[in-house]
């Protein structure tokens, strides 16, 4: 099964001040800022919701399609995505801006002074993703995850105009589109993905209501937090998978993007729903007791072990058979 995923490419650049902010600032200068903050550590990592979910199917054995634009500087992040399963080939890589990254100080009461620099992922629109099909072969499912709006929207119109199935993910984007856009973006999806919050924040801006956009898509896909994910279908009862127990919870960053890489490398098995899902939740819980999007190990024997005590015997052994 051939899966292109179309999403951001990223990199955050975190650091730590030791002090205050709130120490730093007068009150009746607040109109005329100019600070500098000296930071004691810069922890550069690899982000963008598309690296992110093709890392995963990448480490689940996968050869996922990366759809979406960076910069010159991409080179290095490209090697790291190559050696861990990632087609690249697809990329586009812009000639005049920088991959989009993320620099974000924070202080030691843990308030944030962040920026995001879009840079190439404005070039993210110009991807045509016929050109992708043709080189691969086709393309069995594209999921269109948060990256520059126009790209969001003109690969959903082209995978409706190519009847290509889609899955629409549009996750941290809801905040800055129309209730058009919206609907656009998700009629005629094969999956729609998105947490309670965001679930309740499509019914506001679309004015649809839940049965309503249930019967524009084929499956709505809504995770839950610490109690794992609900899969919905017209005429069917819901599947409900909960969460493997955690170790510890370190960073909850790309938990997200963890479960929808395990939920399409069940799809590209062939396996149901409902262990797809149960993927996609054993690789988020590795997700979150890391410090990282894609700096954890997935040891094959450990995620089995780990999978059967959530899941079963029977859950365990279908999912083996695809865990080479």
């Amino acid at each position: 099964m051939r899966i292109a995923v179309t999403g951001s490419i990223a990199t955050d650049h975190l650091m730590t001040f030791p002090g205050r902010f709130a120490d730093q600032l007068v009150a009746d200068q607040l109109h005329t800022v100019s600070l500098s903050f000296l930071v004691d550590n810069l922890d550069v990592r690899r982000g963008g919701v598309g690296p992110n979910i093709c890392f995963g199917m990448g480490q689940l054995g996968g050869r996922p399609i990366l759809v979406g634009a960076a910069g010159s500087d991409f080179d290095e992040y490209r090697a790291w995505l190559d050696r861990h399963g990632v087609d690249t080939d697809s990329v586009r890589i812009s000639e005049v801006l920088h991959t989009a990254r993320f620099v974000c100080t924070t202080d030691a009461d843990h308030n944030q002074i962040g920026s995001f620099y879009t840079g190439a992922m404005s070039e993210a629109r110009q991807i045509e993703l016929h050109s992708v099909a043709e080189r691969v072969g086709g393309l069995d499912l594209v999921l269109i995850g948060a990256d520059d709006p126009e790209a969001m929207l003109r690969h959903t119109e082209e995978c409706k105009a190519r009847a290509i199935p889609f899955a629409a993910d549009f996750s941290q984007q809801i905040a800055r589109m129309s209730g058009d856009d919206i609907q656009t973006l998700l009629e005629g999806a094969t999956y729609l993905f998105s947490n309670e919050y965001e679930k309740g924040l499509i019914e506001t801006k679309t004015g649809w209501s839940d049965a309503e956009i249930l019967a524009k898509v084929d499956y709505r896909v809504t995770t839950l937090g610490s109690r794992g994910v609900r899969i919905e279908q017209v005429g069917a009862d819901p599947i409900e998978v909960g969460c493997p127990e955690e170790d510890a919870k370190v960073d909850p960053t790309g938990v997200g993007d963890a479960f929808r890489a395990g939920f399409l490398s069940g799809l590209s098995w062939g396996v149901g729903h409902e262990r797809a899902a149960q993927v996609g939740c054993m690789l988020a819980t590795l997700v979150i007791e890391t410090l990282g999007t894609q700096e954890y190990q997935l040891r094959r024997a450990h995620f089995m072990d780990r999978f059967t005590k959530a899941y079963g015997d029977e859950a365990a052994a279908e999912v083996r058979a695809h865990l080479s």
